[in-house]
């Protein structure tokens, strides 16, 4: 009997310790005080939430880097698993979850696209697509500020995959020393 090559490949499904670790990672930079009190992001539900997808975007994007398109959709996955459950705990009714989620969705992948094409086309596109989706077109300034953030964490190193930690490899600039 033929096996195909495949059945002798070491599987590359991320660990559910690894989703988690980087998930965490996410949010809690997401939460770093600093951004609010420093780089003025609206310090509400709807700013924090976009603080949770902008550096999902930048951990999505390091990850797309690799040769490994699992961890990136496990990641996603986890997201989605984690919106839907937050939504539940405050109390959003079965019916009216599946619209939030979709809400959640469209404005993950409208920041994406926004953000991958402001990317492509340079930093002052970059400020620019900050300022609408964070800061609601009133905090150019900040926007430049985080921008630079933004630039530096994109640019990080990853770790080697065989070196990989429980983590991904991923981290997020120090913004104590940026500020």
């Amino acid at each position: 009997m033929l096996w195909p090559l495949s059945h002798f490949r070491k599987s590359r499904t991320p660990s559910r310790g690894t989703i988690e670790a980087i998930y965490g990672m996410i949010v809690t930079q997401a939460r770093e005080p600093l951004f609010y009190q420093k780089l003025q992001v609206p310090d509400t539900v709807d700013g924090r939430f976009d603080m949770i997808l902008l550096h999902l975007w930048i951990a999505l994007s390091r990850l797309k880097q690799r040769d490994d398109k699992e961890l990136p959709q496990a990641l996603f996955d986890h997201f989605c698993s984690d919106m839907d459950a937050n939504l539940r705990e405050m109390g959003v009714g079965d019916l009216t979850v599946p619209k939030r989620m979709h809400a959640f969705g469209e404005a993950f992948y409208g920041r994406s696209a926004a953000y991958d094409r402001a990317l492509a086309e340079g930093r002052e596109r970059l400020v620019e697509a900050l300022d609408r989706n964070i800061y609601n077109g009133r905090d150019i300034e900040s926007a430049r500020r985080l921008a630079d953030y933004v630039a530096e964490a994109i640019a990080a190193p990853a770790a080697d995959d065989q070196t990989r930690p429980a983590d991904g490899g991923l981290r997020f600039p120090d913004l104590a020393h940026r500020i």
